[in-house]
């Protein structure tokens, strides 16, 4: 999983993916972006199992002795460095030298997990990981990010993120909010060290949609934002979802009192292209 809160200006973001994803800031339930520490994109069940892959979340599979750096796959031959799960709450917290397959498969080919979505035994190639994971375990396999992290690159175009305090680095497609261009299955969510917006996997299921509770950036349907509950109207729990809207246009948010906000600390801390990405929130 993938664990990644974020806080850009006054708005905050309590982010995951199915693998779910938490990043280094966030909101508490008083909105204060500051004093959030970071949890799973999706609350496990009595019975330890996720409620939207219904995987127990237990690390499984069998490991190779000794920590790694992901960055530098330095695993003894046969085997790679992959980000995994160390207290079985699904998400991926350090980085573990797992077994590598005999025909490890290639980035974008369909690959299989052992164990739970974030036990690190899969069957992709060196720098790739089964991501995306689904009930019978099964994902499509994504490349991690080369260099160092001062110097991450990714190829094709493509952006690296960096989430779960430097344990998982995904290169994904980077995207527009205000008009999603990201394949089925992926929601155009807040990510990436640079506050740009990044392609990931839609953990929203039945819900997701203006108003529902949210606990993960992943978990709102495209074109919404999951944001401090304190901001939407109505909003039941901590965070809930939210339109994004076009900081140039009339605002047509959803909920009764609600502005058109950048995003950002301003339009001007913005990323070239961002400028004009907002979300709908009530006034402070």
């Amino acid at each position: 999983m993938r664990a990644m809160r974020l806080a850009w200006g006054l708005l905050s973001a309590l982010a995951g993916c199915v693998q779910y994803e938490h990043g280094s800031e966030g909101a508490d339930a008083g909105g204060d972006p500051s004093s959030s520490s970071s949890s799973s994109p999706s609350t496990p069940t009595s019975s330890g199992a996720d409620e939207t892959t219904g995987v127990a979340d237990t690390t499984g599979g069998g490991g190779i002795d000794g920590d790694c750096d992901i960055w530098e796959q330095d695993c003894p031959e046969g085997s790679k460095c992959m980000p995994v799960d160390s207290d079985a709450d699904g998400i991926h917290d350090t980085s573990k030298c797992q077994p590598l397959v005999e025909s490890p498969k290639q980035v974008n080919d369909d690959c299989h997990v052992e164990g739970s979505p974030a036990s690190g035994v899969d069957d992709c190639d060196v720098r790739a990981i089964c991501w995306g994971v689904n009930q019978a375990n099964k994902g499509a396999c994504v490349g991690m990010c080369m260099g160092s992290p001062d110097h991450a690159t990714c190829p094709d175009g493509l952006q690296c993120d960096v989430s779960n305090g430097g344990n998982l680095i995904l290169c994904v497609m980077p995207c527009d909010p205000l008009a999603p261009s990201c394949p089925e299955g992926k929601v155009c969510i807040p990510g990436g060290e640079e506050k740009i917006f990044l392609c990931d996997t839609d953990a929203s299921g039945d819900k997701g949609a203006y108003g529902d509770e949210c606990e993960y950036v992943n978990v709102c349907d495209n074109g919404l934002m999951c944001i401090s509950g304190t901001a939407v109207p109505g909003c039941p729990g901590q965070a809930c979802c939210s339109e994004f809207c076009d900081l140039t246009e009339e605002s047509m948010c959803t909920g009764q009192g609600q502005v058109c906000e950048s995003v950002y600390d301003s339009p001007e801390d913005a990323p070239p292209g961002l400028e004009d990405v907002g979300v709908c929130v009530s006034p402070m």
